[in-house]
């Protein structure tokens, strides 16, 4: 059973997060697109891309990992998008 009050989030796992809604950007297309895909307010987001804490940043990630397809853990960890990933753009090394 997880424990009633996990860890606070670190600032590297923000840092995560963030580099996640920028790929998710990049691959929709709009604030706007993403917003409704994660379920959130377009306020609340760009919050977190200025680095704002906001109390849903850890509903946030999960809505974020399941869009992306990774564990919620993985996400936190750094783990997606994969490294060597276009921050800006989404495309892969290859």
């Amino acid at each position: 059973m997880p424990s009633p009050n996990p860890p606070p989030i670190t600032k590297e796992e923000e840092a995560h997060i963030r580099a996640t809604l920028v790929f998710l950007h990049a691959k929709i297309g709009s604030w706007a697109r993403v917003a409704k895909v994660v379920r959130s307010r377009r306020r609340t987001l760009r919050r977190v891309r200025s680095g704002r804490r906001i109390r849903t940043l850890r509903a946030l990630a999960k809505r974020l990992a399941k869009i992306v397809g990774v564990t919620p853990a993985e996400l936190l960890a750094g783990r997606f998008p994969p490294p060597g990933t276009c921050p800006h753009c989404g495309r892969g090394s290859e």
